[in-house]
C-alpha cells in the first residue's frame, strides 16, 4: 500500500499528511467532546435543575397509558410563583 502512495504522490506530500494526521485526530476528538458538553450544559432545564427533556420523555410514556395528568404552570390567584422566601420581583422595588 505504501508502494501505491509513493507513485501517486509526489514525496513531500506524504510526510506532510503523515505529520498532520495525528493532529487532526486529537482536533476532532476534542472538538467533538466540547460540542457535545456545550450541549448538554445548554439543555433547558427547569428551576430544579432538571432536564426538560427528561420529563417530556416520561410523560410521552405515560400518555400512552392514560395515566398522565396535565398540570398548569400559571398561578390560579395571580400571585407570581417563588420559592420559599423569596420575594416577588415587583415587591417592595
Amino acid at each position: 500500500m505504501g508502494d501505491f502512495l509513493s507513485t501517486v504522490l509526489p514525496p513531500g506530500l506524504i510526510d506532510v499528511l503523515s505529520a498532520l494526521i495525528p493532529p487532526v485526530v486529537v482536533g476532532t476528538v476534542f472538538c467533538a467532546f466540547v460540542i457535545k458538553l456545550l450541549r448538554k450544559e445548554m439543555a433547558p432545564r427547569r428551576m430544579d435543575g432538571s432536564l426538560v427533556s427528561n420529563d417530556e420523555a416520561a410523560q410521552g410514556a405515560s400518555d400512552d397509558k392514560g395515566a398522565a395528568e396535565v398540570r398548569g404552570t400559571e398561578a390560579t390567584n395571580g400571585t407570581p410563583i417563588v420559592q420559599g422566601g423569596e420575594r416577588a420581583e415587583s415587591d417592595g422595588r
